[in-house]
């Protein structure tokens, strides 16, 4: 079969050309080596129709990798794990602020800062070097929401009248130089351009390029716990509600996996899953 004709389509309602590459990629991004990699692209070429979905190919993918190893599956539905962090924005926040802290951020959720104008709620308060940075955390829980440029013009005119304010007092032993715009899904090519114009920082699933959020999950093994396939839904729910984000604050606090009354054997397979996959 000629896989380049067939047509599948995205979930924000777009049809697009099949790529075996692009699969193939994101297959070898779950850490699975080139042998199973070329037979899961196989089976899955097998099963190609017109009109396929994008969520049909990655169910399946996600199938075969599970069946292999939980561990590569865990990696590969890392985007959906994002998602799986809703409905509300909050554990987002959480775990932005958790990422950074391993890049050697001191950071705090959920801070009311005085601008010059007004107060504001900011998602993300981060200190490193003696510089301040104010995060903003923009979640869709739905695949195909992007951020249109009404985000960081909206944004930005917040980090303008806290930075006006924060740096005119002296009660701030460190100067507010940065704000950012986070989100789990896409900027527009609009929103780029003036994130780039006006000096904010904006991340997103694949941008930056090489140091997007899904680079920086994978370079520093910080998986939130919804990409394991051994924790139920309920459990994930609950350990979320006890602000238990990352995969990382199991090992060696097992704790939380005792209150949920998971059995001996059950939870060495957990914590083992999630050590290959903080330490692969």
């Amino acid at each position: 079969m000629d896989t380049s004709t067939i047509d599948i389509i995205k979930t924000s309602g777009e049809k697009v050309k099949f790529s075996i590459e692009k699969l193939k990629d994101s297959l070898k991004r779950s850490g699975a080596d080139e042998h199973t990699v070329n037979q899961i692209v196989d089976r899955v070429r097998d099963e190609l129709y017109q009109g396929i979905s994008t969520k049909e190919i990655y169910n399946r993918a996600f199938a075969l990798l599970k069946k292999e190893k939980s561990y590569f599956a865990s990696r590969y539905k890392l985007k959906k794990a994002i998602y799986e962090l809703g409905p509300t924005g909050f554990p987002f926040e959480r775990f932005i602020a958790d990422v950074l802290k391993y890049s050697g951020y001191e950071t705090k959720v959920g801070k009311i800062l005085q601008g010059k104008c007004v107060r504001h709620e900011i998602d993300v308060l981060a200190h490193k070097n003696g510089e301040t940075t104010i995060i903003e955390c923009k979640f869709h829980s739905q695949e195909g929401l992007n951020c249109n440029v009404k985000i960081p013009l909206y944004i930005n005119s917040r980090y303008l009248d806290v930075k006006e304010h924060w740096n005119g007092s002296s009660k701030n032993k460190s100067k507010l130089t940065a704000g950012w715009v986070v989100t789990n899904t896409r900027f527009t090519n609009d929103a780029l351009q003036y994130g780039k114009c006006v000096k904010l920082y904006l991340l997103s699933w694949d941008y930056p390029k090489n140091n997007g959020l899904k680079d920086r999950i994978d370079r520093l093994g910080l998986y939130p716990i919804t990409v394991s396939t051994l924790l139920t839904n309920r459990e994930k729910q609950f350990l979320l509600s006890r602000d238990v984000v990352l995969c990382r604050a199991l090992i060696g606090d097992d704790f939380y996996l005792d209150h949920l009354g998971i059995s001996e054997t059950r939870k060495q397979r957990i914590l083992k899953e999630i050590k290959i996959l903080c330490n692969h």
